[in-house]
């Protein structure tokens, strides 16, 4: 079993591997741009390539002597101002002297008025002095860090220059122009590879999640009296069809039957909904009806090859109703020759559907009975008032809802921890209902294994059905 830092070495190598693979395929299309720009005359681009770089080079040169010019005329004024300050230092000292206790008492008046107002100057002269002294410091550091990068600049344009006069092949030379060119690009690239996934998510869960949690919620009926009767997810589900009702079922779910049930095929389930049937494989069902006049018959649904699936039954009675997606739907029964009611509900304007990504909502009426199945199991979460507490609400994975009952609110809450959703252990939102009610849902992938691995093979085969709540 590999452990989880072995988990993270393997994914940093492979990202860092991958980041130099971008890089490399980078700087080789940019050299071949340059190359099929130059329209192959090497000599002469090589040439002018090598008078850019003197060019270059003469530039930073002049550069550099004017910054020592610069350097050296602040460096005489901060000497200047040094001396300047000791000067009206030294004034002051003297003037301070002069006003002595005696000379205050008994001194010429317009005197002492004189040495004070000459003090003054002295000081505002001295502050002037330190405050300009500070500055020109301040300014030499930063000129000194300007001609350190511009002495390293003229070392690597002299190296370069040495090499190009020195002679190297097309290759090099075009690959060292395209890191000349490119090379700010290429970072750029390579920091959203590799510092974009994670920001992006920080960003989605302490950001955007926050202010959708508060949105307005679904419900797309009132509290009703009927609720469904749910019976426990099994491996195996063993049905009673009573005279007259009828059957329709996935062949790949009908293990075995009563003798006497007349069978045919029924095309599909809802020529209302074509597509969704045929994306579900709800077509070319086994349609079974008990045309008995008494006893009924039994009908065992069992999944062909997959022991982690378990079947439940959703009977819903006549003024019911379930919010089911279609995709966990492997059967219905119905009484006599009634027609399958399947409401259909469009969510264009709500932040839950631009968030969630469905938009649709199938809502089958009754009375019928639905067969539904469900990877590792199905859970009933049933919800119900409490008297005096706060109205019931429970949370439950996206991808792994089954269906729910129209009254209740249904709106997409950010995942329990950060670290569940950056290790996409969990998706960014779970759904959280509230109300009175019950939902289906599977139940969790045993042995850690993730839901977010479901949420990713789902992604892989077609992530734009779920908008029309398939």
């Amino acid at each position: 079993m590999i452990s989880p830092l072995q988990r993270f070495a393997k994914r940093f190598v492979q990202k860092l591997a991958t980041g130099v693979l971008i890089a490399v395929l980078g700087l080789a299309a940019c050299g071949l741009w340059l190359f099929w720009r130059d329209g192959g005359n090497f000599d002469a681009t090589r040439r002018q390539f090598l008078a850019g770089l003197n060019n270059e080079r003469q530039q930073a040169q002049a550069e550099l002597v004017v910054l020592g010019q610069h350097m050296a005329e602040m460096q005489a004024e901060l000497t200047q101002q040094q001396v300047r300050a000791q000067e009206a230092g030294r004034a002051i000292t003297g003037l301070r002297d002069l006003q002595s206790t005696w000379e205050r008492l008994f001194g010429d008046r317009e005197q002492q008025r004189a040495y004070a107002e000459q003090l003054k100057r002295m000081e505002q002269a001295k502050h002037e002095a330190e405050v300009r002294e500070v500055d020109l410091q301040q300014a030499l550091v930063r000129a000194q860090w300007e001609k350190d990068g511009l002495e390293i600049e003229l070392g690597r344009l002299d190296r370069r220059i040495h090499e190009a006069e020195a002679g190297r092949s097309r290759v090099v030379h075009y690959l060292m122009r395209a890191w000349d060119k490119a090379r700010w690009y290429i970072a750029a690239v390579l920091g959203l590879y590799f510092l974009g996934p994670t920001l992006g998510k920080l960003l989605l869960f302490f950001g955007l999640a926050r202010m959708i949690e508060n949105g307005r919620p679904v419900q797309l009926a009132g509290e009703q009296v009927a609720l469904p009767q749910v019976g426990e997810g099994r491996t195996s589900l063993e049905v009673v069809l009573w005279p007259g009702e009828r059957l329709w079922v996935k062949e790949a779910f009908l293990h075995e039957s009563d003798k006497g049930l007349r069978e045919r095929t029924r095309v599909m389930l809802d020529w209302r909904v074509p597509f969704t049937c045929v994306v579900c494989g709800l077509f070319d069902l086994v349609e079974m009806r008990n045309t008995h006049a008494g006893p009924e018959s039994r009908v065992t649904f069992a999944p062909d090859g997959d022991p982690s699936m378990e079947l439940a039954l959703v009977s819903v009675p006549e003024g019911g109703s379930f919010v089911l997606r279609p995709r966990f739907l492997k059967g219905v029964i119905l009484d006599g020759d009634g027609r399958l009611e399947i409401r259909r509900h469009w969510r264009f304007f709500t932040w839950q559907s631009w968030i969630t990504g469905q938009f649709r909502y199938f809502e089958f009426a009754g009375p019928c009975r639905l067969l539904v199945a469900g990877r590792h199991g199905v859970r009933i979460e049933r919800l119900k008032d409490r008297e005096g507490q706060e109205p019931p609400a429970r949370r439950a994975n996206q991808e792994a809802v089954i269906g729910f009952t129209p009254g209740l609110e249904y709106r997409p809450v950010r995942a329990g921890t950060f670290r569940a959703y950056f290790s996409d252990v969990n998706p960014l939102f779970d759904d959280l209902f509230a109300g009175p009610g019950l939902f289906l849902c599977e139940r969790a992938a045993p042995k850690g294994k993730a839901v977010g691995a479901r949420k990713s093979r789902t992604g892989r085969r077609g992530g734009v059905l779920k908008i029309f709540g398939i």
